[in-house]
């Protein structure tokens, strides 16, 4: 049986020189649970990648934005499933939300990125931006 494919986008929020970052709670795979992500999710059918992560990041975190540019994506094979993962910068114009998804969440500079075990998908996005 071939593996699910998912199109999946994040946001790459950055305020006073700092990126959102979330932490996902338990998952039904342990390769994913309890790592950090950008916020996002699954683009629906007849989405844009852009009307998707609207959506998203209101129902997952009743948090408004303007979706910007694409920086970059990635394909990553996990075990179960492969995800097609795009990210976009996105400007909020609050940094008040609430975690309706998430475990937890914190803001770091670019250069302390690497210091969160992420999903696999998100380090490789990662490995992608330039440094700020």
């Amino acid at each position: 049986m071939p593996k699910k494919e998912y199109n999946v986008v994040a946001a790459v929020i950055e305020v006073n020189g700092k990126v959102l970052c979330m932490q996902r709670g338990k998952t039904r795979y342990s390769y994913t649970s309890h790592l950090w992500e950008f916020p996002g999710g699954k683009i629906e059918l007849g989405e844009t990648p852009q009307q998707a992560l609207h959506r998203e990041l209101l129902e997952e975190m009743d948090l408004d934005v303007e979706v910007h540019e694409h920086l970059a994506t990635v394909t990553h094979d996990y075990p179960d499933f492969t995800i097609t993962l795009a990210a976009y910068r996105c400007v909020a114009s609050t940094t008040a939300f609430t975690m309706r998804e998430h475990a937890a969440c914190c803001w770091l500079r670019w250069d302390e990125l690497s210091t969160l075990p992420w999903c696999a998908a998100d380090e490789r996005l990662i490995a992608l931006f330039p440094q700020k």
